[in-house]
């Protein structure tokens, strides 16, 4: 069984969407954890727009990714540049993926034209997390 590391700055959107896809495509293949370099909580509208297709993250938390410091990770997998740049360095021998998402949590507009963004970078995410569990697998 592999062990999958999703980074992200807040811990709140794109990195649980994407542990909720990875760890479903991987089912018992892989066990999938997702930190940030902060904690923001996990975006209620995350655990929405995941609900609708399926996925239940509401169980998820956020966590710093310095709990997980002493979990030998075979990927590491970040979704966000800020992450990317401010990792810390794991001691081991985790290959390392990078796939910078926008921010649905930034996102403007009307109660639809957020939920639609959210949306739009769920299914990007689902599209990566498939096809890098495919390929990594």
């Amino acid at each position: 069984m592999k062990n999958i590391l999703v980074l992200c700055t807040g811990n709140s959107c794109r990195s649980q969407i994407a542990h909720g896809y990875l760890q479903k495509f991987a089912g018992d293949k892989a066990q999938v954890y997702s930190a940030g370099v902060e904690i923001h909580g996990v975006n209620p509208k995350a655990i929405k727009i995941m609900a609708e297709d399926g996925v239940d993250i509401s169980h998820h938390t956020s966590n710093n990714v310095d709990e997980y410091m002493a979990i030998p990770f075979d990927l590491i997998i970040t979704v966000c540049d800020n992450a990317k740049e401010n990792c810390p360095y794991f001691p081991s021998k985790a290959l390392r993926f990078h796939q910078n998402f926008p921010d649905p949590a930034k996102a403007t507009g009307t109660d639809d034209e957020v939920m639609d963004e959210f949306r739009k970078v769920r299914d990007m995410i689902k599209t990566y997390a498939a096809n890098f569990i495919n390929t990594h697998i």
